[in-house]
C-alpha cells in the first residue's frame, strides 16, 4: 500500500483543522433530549458508594466512557494521541485511534499512532476504514494495524456518505460484508464496526451480528457531520452544495442505539454521536448501550494538555455517577433498569 501517503496525511491534517475551526454539526439532534429520567427523591444509596466500573473484552474499565477514534498520521495528531492516551491511562477508560491507513502507506507516520508507552494498561482499539477492504486493504494489513499499536481490538469504520460527497471518494461498497466477515474470522482480537455520524439500522445490525462482529459503535446523527467537514474541503460550488444537502441525514443516536439493541441483543453497543455530558451517557446506557464515546470535546482539550483531557473525563464520570444517584442505581446493571420517559421536546 504505497501510493497515497501524502494525500492521506494531508487530508487528516485538514480534518483536524476543520473540526477545530469550523461549525460542522449535524442538522439533527441526538434525540436524547426527548428522554427524561424518572427522578428518585429517596435513592436509598450513598453517592460515594456508586460503582461505575465494568469489564469489556477482558479489561476492567473504570467508567462507561471512552475516547472515540479521532486522529493520527500527522505530527500534530501524534501529540494529540499522546495526550489522549495519557489521560485514558490515568483515568482507566478505553480509547480508539484514528484511521491508520496513512501509517500503513507511510511507515514514517507509525509513531503518531503509538501510545502504549504512556498507556500500557488501557483498552486500546486500532482503526481502519472498512471500505479500504474493497480497495486493496488485506486481512494482513488489518493485523498489522492491530500489531502496530499493540491494540486489544480493531475498529472498522463505515463512512459511505462521506465517501460519496468527496470528489475522489471510495464508493464501491458492494461485497464489503464478506470482506468484514473475513477479518472477523482471521483476527485474534474483537472486531468493532463503527459508523462516523449517521447511525445503524436494524437491518445493518443483523447483518453484522451474523458475521461475527463483537460490537457496534452506532455513532448516530446529532454530533459532527462529516459531509459538513467535507463541504469545507471541496473546491467547487457544486461539490459544496451536494455536501451541504446532507446536513440533516442519518439516524439520531437515541434511535440507533435502540434499533441495534433490539435487532442484535447479543452485540455490545457503543453509543456515540453528539454526546456532550454524563447525563447523555447515562441515558444511552439505559437505552441499551454499554458505554458512551466522545471525540470533539476531547480533541479541543488534547490540543492543550493531557491534564485538560483528565479534567473533562473526571467531570463526565461525576455526571454519570450523579445521574445514577438520581435514579437510585448503585451500579451499571441498575442503570440499565432505570426508568426513562419519552416526551416531545418541542
Amino acid at each position: 500500500m504505497g501510493k497515497k501517503n501524502s494525500s492521506t496525511s494531508s487530508r487528516k491534517a485538514d480534518h483536524i483543522r476543520i473540526n477545530l475551526e469550523q461549525e460542522v454539526h449535524s442538522g439533527l439532534t441526538t434525540g436524547l433530549e426527548n428522554y427524561r429520567f424518572v427522578h428518585q427523591a429517596l435513592p436509598e444509596l450513598d453517592l460515594g458508594e456508586i460503582k461505575l466500573d465494568f469489564s469489556l473484552f477482558g479489561k476492567r474499565i473504570s467508567a462507561p466512557l471512552f475516547i472515540s477514534s479521532m486522529t493520527g498520521g500527522t505530527e500534530k495528531a501524534g501529540m494529540i494521541n499522546q495526550n489522549l492516551a495519557q489521560a485514558a491511562q490515568e483515568t482507566g477508560i478505553p480509547m480508539g485511534v484514528g484511521s491508520q491507513r496513512a501509517a500503513l502507506e507511510d511507515p514514517s507516520l507509525v509513531d503518531t499512532f503509538q501510545v502504549r508507552d504512556v498507556a500500557p494498561d488501557i483498552l486500546l482499539l486500532a482503526n481502519l476504514g472498512a471500505i479500504q477492504l474493497n480497495y486493496n486493504l488485506s486481512v494482513d494489513d488489518c493485523r498489522r494495524a492491530v500489531d502496530m499499536i499493540e491494540a486489544d481490538g480493531l475498529i472498522l469504520h463505515l463512512n459511505s456518505l462521506q465517501e460519496a460527497v468527496m470528489p475522489d471518494g471510495n464508493t464501491r461498497f458492494s461485497g464489503l460484508l464478506n470482506k468484514i466477515e473475513g477479518v472477523c474470522q482471521a483476527l485474534e482480537v474483537p472486531v468493532i464496526v463503527k459508523e462516523v455520524g449517521w447511525g445503524f439500522s436494524n437491518q445493518a445490525a443483523v447483518k453484522l451480528s451474523n458475521i461475527g462482529v463483537s460490537a457496534i459503535d452506532v455513532a448516530g446523527a446529532g454530533g459532527t457531520s462529516w459531509t459538513e467537514v467535507e463541504m469545507h474541503r471541496t473546491e467547487t460550488d457544486d461539490q459544496r452544495k451536494i455536501a451541504s444537502a446532507f446536513v440533516d441525514w442519518g439516524i439520531p443516536t437515541a434511535e440507533t442505539i435502540q434499533l441495534v439493541r433490539d435487532a442484535a441483543p447479543e452485540l455490545a453497543v457503543f453509543a456515540s454521536g453528539g454526546l456532550r455530558n454524563g447525563v447523555d451517557i447515562a441515558k444511552c446506557i439505559t437505552l441499551g448501550a454499554v458505554m458512551g464515546g466522545m471525540a470533539r470535546p476531547f480533541l479541543k482539550a488534547a490540543i492543550r494538555s493531557h491534564e485538560e483531557v483528565i479534567q473533562i473525563i473526571n467531570r463526565i464520570k461525576r455526571e454519570i455517577q450523579i445521574s445514577m444517584f438520581g435514579v437510585g442505581a448503585e451500579d451499571l446493571d441498575g442503570l440499565t433498569k432505570a426508568q426513562l420517559i419519552k416526551h416531545n421536546s418541542s
